[in-house]
Order: C-alpha cells, then structure tokens, then sequence
C-alpha cells in the first residue's frame, strides 16, 4: 500500500499500481485532468513534494517540455503508478481553472 498525502488536503492510502491522478480524484481532490491520463495535456500535473515516483516514461518528459515544465519538479498524475509514499500538491485545480475535470481517466 502506498500512503499519499495531498498539501492542504486530505492524506489516503491505496493500493500500488494505482494511478495517482485516479487514487487523487478518488479521494476527492480537485484535479484536473483533460486529455483523460493520456499524457497531452499536462493539466493533472502535480509537484512532487516528498517521495520517489516511477521514472517518467519518453512522452510524459516531451509534453512536459513541450508545455514548458522541463524543470524536473512537475509530474504528470496520469503517468504515476503508485508504488510507495508521496506527498503532492496540484498545480491545476477544477476551482481555481474554472472548467471541468474532463474524462475520467482510464485504470
């Protein structure tokens, strides 16, 4: 089990394996996600405050770049699995964006 603490929000755990943009939206954070965890749109994109996630993969490291979030301290909530620890803050949220979450994610 992977225990997830969400700045000023709430702390959860779940099972690993779980994607995290999933585990947040489960627990009721206020996330968005777009593209629908497929790695385009970089809004489910949260700073990794504490703990160690899966390595990016190719396309998370291309949009983030593309999108300009290259620094290393953003990562994109569709593309982790949890597989330990972390606490996390969203960088975009449905309250402060004004828009909807968009599709759900798929497992």
């Amino acid at each position: 089990m992977a225990h997830i603490t969400v700045e000023n929000g709430p702390s959860f755990e779940v099972e690993d394996g779980t994607k995290l943009v999933l585990a947040l939206e489960d627990h009721g954070v206020d996330i968005l996600h777009r593209c629908g965890g497929n790695a385009r749109c970089t809004t489910c994109r949260v700073e990794i405050l504490a703990g160690q996630p899966n390595p990016p993969e190719e396309a998370e490291l291309e949009i983030l770049s593309k999108k300009g979030h290259s620094e290393g301290q953003y990562r994109l909530s569709c593309q982790i699995r949890t597989s330990g620890d972390l606490t996390v803050r969203p960088a975009m949220t449905v309250t402060t964006s004004s828009m909807d979450a968009g599709p759900r994610p798929t497992e």
